[in-house]
């Protein structure tokens, strides 16, 4: 899935939160990598887990707690993160939060 044409928008428009919940919208989907935002209400996490390629988060609203290999980073609005491939990580929404994960499969 990839745009079928150049629009200009806002991130923080493009997904919504809704309580209790953990939503997702997909913006780019191909063999060789993707673009996802994701919207997590305060309190939602999404549990460890690893990856074979490196991703890169960017939050664009709110505070998330990320653990990467047994480390625990604050990201805040306007802060970004690699996750390294291979690595444990996982995300908790200490306040409610949106973030754009970038992965790159080749």
């Amino acid at each position: 899935m990839a745009p079928e044409t150049a629009t200009v928008q806002t991130l923080n428009d493009m997904v919504e939160y809704q309580a209790d919940a953990a939503v997702s919208k997909t913006l780019v989907k191909q063999k060789t990598g993707s673009v996802t935002l994701f919207a997590f209400d305060q309190g939602q996490d999404l549990s460890e887990h690893t990856a074979p390629f490196d991703a890169l988060v960017y939050i664009f609203d709110g505070e998330a707690e990320i653990f990467i290999a047994g480390e625990t980073f604050q990201v805040k609005q306007g802060e970004m993160i690699i996750m390294p491939a291979h690595k444990p990580h996982a995300l908790k929404a200490v306040k409610k939060f949106k973030m754009m994960l970038t992965m790159i499969r080749s």
